[in-house]
């Protein structure tokens, strides 16, 4: 069986191959429905900045390819099983898949969608799993004043989070003032940076900026946490920790979505907090954060035009 794939071939190049899919025993055969661009990462590795160091770390699930080039990169697609178990056959699962028309993939990879939760939002749900596991790290707790400075997919999706506990006061922080509409309906406030609120019991920061960690280190209160959620890949921020970092003897923390938080982990594994990050995005005001869309058979003539605007949030692929 032929499939179409998006592999990167060279520094903001993308084109589309042809690849034979066979599902081996175990397998789910999917016939992709959506898949969803995660612009931070997915630019970083067009533009080929993922760290030599980190390659073997940063792969995704079903990756094929090696850093930088070519690879065949993403991991947000949603489909229908055409083939596999019994209990998956003809069902809608969310796989950690880079974009392609159809996959095999282990069966135990492919998580069904819940009741009420519509195929073309769950392309958020990596997203989703990635902010449950930025609140886990950060103990946000009711009542908390919390900024999270970074308007993007991720950093929306944390500050909705946090906003749903009783009693908080969420600040989105971002340079682009456009993002003040969408703080508003996710239910937070806003701030360009400038302006951002202070003595915060908890900062989140997901700008992977140098700017934005200052601005984050800049927002919290004395003993309070930060959490270091971005990826800088290739290009370090250089941040100033001295002076105020030292006298309000803050707490930096980083955020990474590959291990659930070790007080959890004895009783969460990936594959339940997934499923916990499908749950929530049964809510429909998470729409807004997919911010265009494009027929896959135009994704390579478009993908690096869609990860360079900068008003991009989450980027549906549709798929015939």
């Amino acid at each position: 069986m032929i499939s179409t794939a998006l592999w990167i071939v060279a520094p903001g190049v993308a084109e589309m191959r042809d690849e034979s899919v066979a599902p081996g025993a175990g397998d789910v055969l999917v016939e992709t429905r959506f898949s969803g661009i995660s612009r931070g990462t997915e630019a970083l590795v067009l533009r080929g900045g993922v760290p030599r160091a980190e390659r073997a770390r940063m792969r995704a699930p079903l990756q094929a390819g090696n850093f930088p080039f070519p690879v065949k990169y993403g991991y947000a697609a949603v489909g229908r099983v055409a083939a596999g178990p019994a209990e998956l056959e003809g069902r809608d699962v969310f796989v950690l898949h880079p974009h392609q028309d159809r996959f095999a993939a282990p069966a135990a990879m492919a998580v069904p969608l819940p009741k009420g939760v519509p195929p073309g939002r769950a392309v958020l749900a990596a997203n989703m799993e990635t902010a449950l596991n930025i609140v886990w790290d950060s103990a946000a707790s009711v009542g908390d004043r919390i900024a999270v400075v970074g308007g993007g997919v991720v950093g929306a999706l944390t500050a909705w989070l946090c906003a749903r506990m009783p009693g908080t006061e969420v600040t989105l922080v971002d340079v682009n003032p456009d993002r003040a509409g969408l703080a508003a309906v996710l239910g937070c406030g806003f701030a360009a940076p400038d302006a951002a609120p202070v003595d915060c019991d908890l900062t989140i920061h997901t700008s992977a900026s140098g700017e934005g960690l200052a601005t984050a280190l800049g927002a919290a209160g004395l003993e309070a946490t930060v959490v270091e959620a971005s990826w800088y890949g290739d290009r370090p921020p250089t941040v100033g920790l001295g002076g105020a970092f030292h006298s309000r003897r803050l707490r930096l923390i980083s955020s990474q979505v590959s291990l659930v938080p070790t007080e959890r982990r004895a009783r969460w594994s990936n594959r339940r907090r997934m499923e916990a990050a499908l749950r929530l995005l049964a809510d429909p005001t998470l729409d807004v954060l997919i911010s265009g869309e494009t027929a896959f058979r135009d994704l390579a003539g478009r993908y690096r035009e869609v990860l360079d605007r900068p008003d991009t949030l989450c980027h549906r692929v549709f798929y015939d």
